[in-house]
């Protein structure tokens, strides 16, 4: 079982995006330095006692042998296996959290790359809050293959809900300059699709720490926004609005009636 990792440090995890430079900010939509302020009151009102807000669900998919599983075991288990098992189907951790003094929890569901289990790793594609595709820095075609991981996955979902991560592995296997050379065609395909771009070694653990904070930040507070969005639609479902134009319907109608009764 993993620990709880604490995320209320410098008024949430934000933050550690921009003091760090661990993600492109241009290519980023969502590069505030803290949570939003309804999602901070509401948080205050669960530690007196609310309902709480408790798990998000995190796809990883990316071609095969990029090192999706070697990034999640890296955070969760804080270990690199150098041994290479190809995931079966699909693979799942959960790794929780405390935001804002708030219970939370990250579904990562890590989806096999190779074709012939991609029909069984699609099925867990829906319902996902967040995705994280993942290619290899030292594998262009890795990075090529981006835009049809994507594609597969939003057939499960609703694009404007899912929140996108671009990153890129093994980044200790390559020199400054080659790795210079994918990053800006990282970056500029990252700013295409609208997600953010990180670049991390699980071997070393450079920014995975960072990283999957940052994911977690993100998807807690779109989830408490979500609620707080159906909570107050439940609240005005039934309420008859009224209009100025309903208003004055009213009073033309009040009018017609009174002329008739003299």
């Amino acid at each position: 079982m993993s620990i709880v990792r604490c995320l209320c440090l410098l008024a949430g995890i934000f933050a550690y995006g921009l003091q760090l430079h661990c993600f492109t900010k241009e290519a980023a939509l969502h590069t505030n330095e803290t949570f939003h302020a309804k999602v901070k009151t509401a948080c205050q009102d669960q530690q007196m006692g609310g309902a709480g807000f408790t798990v998000c669900k995190v796809i990883v998919v990316g071609d095969v042998a990029v090192g999706k599983t070697c990034l999640i075991h890296r955070f969760c288990r804080d270990t690199f296996e150098k041994s290479y098992k190809a995931t079966i189907g699909v693979d799942f951790e959960m790794e929780r959290f405390e935001v804002l003094g708030v219970p939370f929890s990250l579904q990562l569901w890590d989806t096999a790359g190779q074709e012939r289990f991609k029909c069984i790793a699609s099925t867990y594609y829906r319902g996902a809050q967040a995705m994280i595709i993942v290619f290899d820095v030292n594998n262009a075609a890795s990075l090529v293959h981006v835009r049809q991981w994507l594609e597969d996955a939003m057939k499960e979902n609703d694009p404007s809900s899912v929140l996108l991560f671009l990153v890129g592995t093994k980044k200790d296997l390559r020199s400054p300059d080659r790795f210079s050379e994918i990053e800006q065609e990282a970056i500029k395909l990252s700013a295409e699709i609208r997600a953010e771009y990180w670049a991390v070694s699980a071997l070393s653990g450079e920014s995975v720490r960072e990283f999957f904070f940052r994911v977690a930040s993100l998807t807690f507070e779109a989830s408490v926004l979500a609620e707080l969005e159906k909570t107050e639609s439940r609240r005005t479902e039934g309420i008859v609005r009224i209009t100025n134009d309903s208003i004055d319907v009213g009073l033309k109608s009040k009018k017609k009636r009174s002329g008739c009764c003299q």
